[in-house]
């Protein structure tokens, strides 16, 4: 589904992306594990198409369509679909509205019928009780006011709600307690679907300990240097990223 092939990319002139390869088919989920200022999030921004981070050299295809060559819209259309370490607040905007403004976008590009106001309030109603999150919060402005675990559960509403063929998560687990954790995933594990690919990237085992990747990458330098089953992910939790760093 997702092909990188000898990526290059810089952010503010410094090459940070080195020559990155990646496969990730349908069906599987992925993780990319790395020390700090390997490049992780700057490979899910060039992704999905943040301004700012320049594409030198290389190329990543979607179901054989050039990724790089199309605008942020054009790709969440194509079902790209990023959930950031950090979720903007949006004042003055209700979330129902946004989410339901976000899809029916998507639909149009895709020229799809958008969806009608009352069967996407028994959507939002329905896929919120899943995710334990009281339906009174999404009449609020999006994340204003919210804590770490509400707002990555909006996230995950988002997700279910947009239903995207691509997903990466960029360390989804940043802030959350256990009980925030564990609801959190097991959002993000009822994606899963055999036309569906994920991307997570995350700094720590204990994410991968309730979303359990096919396989594990591991991200120094600018490239990948390591991939294993998700006992890597064991290792790098015993050992950590020096011998990878070193290597890079």
């Amino acid at each position: 589904m997702l092909t990188v092939n000898d990526l290059h990319a810089t952010v503010g002139g410094a090459e940070i992306l080195k020559g990155l390869s990646l496969d990730v088919p349908a069906g599987e989920v992925h993780a990319i594990m790395g020390p700090n200022g390997a490049g992780k999030s700057t490979l899910s921004y060039v992704l999905t198409g943040r301004g700012g981070y320049d594409v030198t050299s290389g190329s990543a295809t979607l179901d054989g369509e050039d990724l790089l060559a199309l605008d942020p819209n054009e790709r969440a259309a194509r079902g790209v679909f990023l959930s950031f370490q950090y979720p903007l607040e949006i004042p003055g905007v209700p979330a129902l509205t946004f989410i339901r403004t976000a899809l029916n976008a998507q639909k149009k590009a895709r020229g799809e019928d958008e969806i009608a106001a009352p069967a996407f309030l028994k959507l939002a109603r329905e896929k919120a009780a899943a995710l334990k999150i009281d339906f009174e919060m999404l009449k609020r402005p999006l994340n204003v006011g919210f804590s770490g675990g509400e707002k990555k559960r909006m996230e995950i509403l988002q997700m279910a709600i947009l239903s995207p063929r691509m997903l990466i998560l960029d360390e989804t687990d940043s802030g959350l307690d256990i009980d925030a954790l564990k609801i959190v995933a097991a959002g993000v594990n009822a994606l899963r679907a055999p036309d569906r690919a994920m991307l997570v990237i995350t700094h720590y085992q204990r994410l991968l300990d309730y979303i359990r990747p096919d396989r594990v990458h591991v991200l120094a330098g600018g490239r990948i240097v390591a991939s294993g089953g998700p006992e890597l992910a064991l290792e790098l939790e015993r050992e950590g990223y020096d011998k990878y760093a070193r290597a890079a």
